[in-house]
This record gives structure tokens, C-alpha cells and sequence, in this order.
């Protein structure tokens, strides 16, 4: 193989990654961790210190609290916590929110 053959065949390292997270089941989970690092700029600070936990499971955000006021407060959100999530995510990687 000729130097201009071996270069056509390269990728980037970034398109090789993406396609072994993508291979291994890897690529959700990762835009997962993402939403839970972005949490405090998703939700806002008051939320964010009041999050105990995240968690997801089955497309569902599990949002464990130490405030119940904040609890019923946000049960009303449910569709703005889902449409935030899904787009920090790029994708839909939740369908609904479960309150703990």
C-alpha cells in the first residue's frame, strides 16, 4: 500500500471512538454522564443542590431529591426536565422523569 492509499483509508481518531462506543453500547451512556455533569446549568443551582442523585434506567431520569417541596415543584416540569435533557443530549434519550 502506497502512501496516498494509506491515507484515503484514515480516519479521524474521533470517527473511530465514536464508532466503538457506538459498537460496544457505550454511546448513551456516555450522553448520560454528560446530562449528569451539565445538571446544575440544566436545572439551575437551587435544583442542582437539592439533587441528592441521578440515574437512568429504561429511558427514564431518576431524580432523587432532599426537598419534597422541590419534589412537587418539579412534578410539574416534567416535560420542560425531558425536553432539557434530551436536548443537551442532541437526541431522545428520555421519555419520562420518576421522582425519588
Amino acid at each position: 500500500m502506497n502512501e496516498k492509499e494509506r491515507y484515503q483509508k484514515s480516519r479521524p481518531l474521533g470517527d473511530i471512538v465514536q464508532n466503538m462506543m457506538k459498537a460496544y453500547g457505550l454511546e448513551d451512556k456516555m450522553l448520560e454522564m454528560s446530562v449528569i455533569e451539565a445538571w446544575p446549568e440544566l436545572m439551575g443551582k437551587a435544583v442542582a443542590y437539592r439533587t441528592t442523585q441521578l440515574s437512568f434506567k429504561n429511558r427514564r431520569l431518576h431524580i432523587h431529591l432532599n426537598s419534597s417541596v422541590m419534589r412537587e415543584e418539579l412534578l410539574f416540569g416534567k416535560e420542560i426536565i425531558i425536553e432539557r435533557v434530551n436536548d443537551h443530549a442532541g437526541k431522545s434519550i428520555i421519555d419520562d422523569v420518576w421522582f425519588e
